[in-house]
């Protein structure tokens, strides 16, 4: 999580940086950020699925397995925004 707190930090500094408009900024900075919400949330859920049972279950596999496909999403979506806005 540590990692991807930079790389959106680094990404925001990057956006004022770049000769973007308002709403393009704004863009680019929220979807760099998601994907520090969705490692927060992903963590969020294998604390809980850890806290409850240290025991392999299939329903504990689905879960982190979902939390992290929400991380692969986010990244996979920042940048496509940040190629789309960049590209035109």
């Amino acid at each position: 999580m540590r990692q991807w707190s930079i790389v959106a930090a680094l990404a925001t500094l990057l956006a004022f940086a770049l000769d973007l408009s308002g709403l393009e900024r704004a863009v680019v900075i929220a979807f760099s950020w998601n994907i520090v919400l969705m490692e927060l949330a992903n963590t969020a859920i294998e604390t809980v699925v850890n806290r409850i049972s240290e025991i392999p279950h299939d329903l504990s596999k689905k879960a982190k397995d979902i939390g992290s496909a929400m991380v692969l999403f986010a990244i996979i979506l920042a940048l496509a925004v940040w190629l789309l806005v960049l590209l035109g």
